[in-house]
């Protein structure tokens, strides 16, 4: 007779909090030695642990990725960054962006030691891709600390709503619905090709 064994899947916890909280160094060990998750900090000091992606949400992002690096090139100023980044913002958290830009004053006194280890410095722009498995409250939450932390201009681009929420400093959050949106400073001049993005979570 054949028995069939259910097995129990353990819930892996979504946050974790220390105390006392890890110091910079004790967590980017910490992100190096658990590298099959992404690991986020808030300012508060709890670890955010972020489960790797679906298919199309990784499609997406290297869309996404492939037109900003694309834009860099025609001037390759300053750095482009993908998901793998991490960065050790003012306020004591660190997060890692789907997409993001530093300009040439932002990076230009970075050493090739400084380029080892998550960076002390803000992006100057942010792109968050919205996943099936994000909270959209969360990822709103997630933009405004970018802004609140000095990021210039950042985009929040949602593929099941087709829109992409645009945050700038002092400024009231936009929505752009359109088949592209249109960068300004620090990106100006590069426009996102958003059909290009919505066809990839199509049936």
């Amino acid at each position: 007779m054949n028995m069939s064994t259910i097995l129990e899947i353990p819930k892996l916890p979504s946050s974790v909090t220390l105390d006392p909280p890890l110091t910079d160094e004790e967590f980017e060990k910490l992100c190096a030695a658990n590298d099959l998750v992404q690991l986020e900090r808030t300012k508060e000091g709890t670890i955010i642990v972020n489960p790797p992606t679906g298919a199309d949400s990784s499609d997406g992002n290297s869309e996404i990725n492939y037109q900003l690096r694309a834009w860099w090139k025609q001037h390759r100023r300053g750095t482009v960054f993908e998901s793998n980044a991490g960065f050790f913002l003012p306020d004591g958290s660190s997060l890692s962006p789907d997409a993001a830009y530093a300009t040439a004053e932002q990076v230009g006194g970075l050493t090739k030691e400084d380029r080892k280890h998550f960076l002390r410095l803000t992006p100057a722009f942010v792109i968050e891709l919205l996943s099936a498995s994000d909270s959209l409250a969360e990822a709103r939450r997630k933009m405004e600390s970018w802004i609140a932390n000095g990021a210039k201009l950042g985009w929040l681009v949602d593929p099941y709503s087709r829109n992409v929420l645009v945050y700038e400093p002092g400024q009231s959050v936009r929505v752009e619905a359109g088949d592209k949106v249109a960068g300004a400073d620090p990106v100006a001049g590069f426009d996102l090709d958003l059909a290009a993005v919505w066809t990839l979570y199509e049936d």
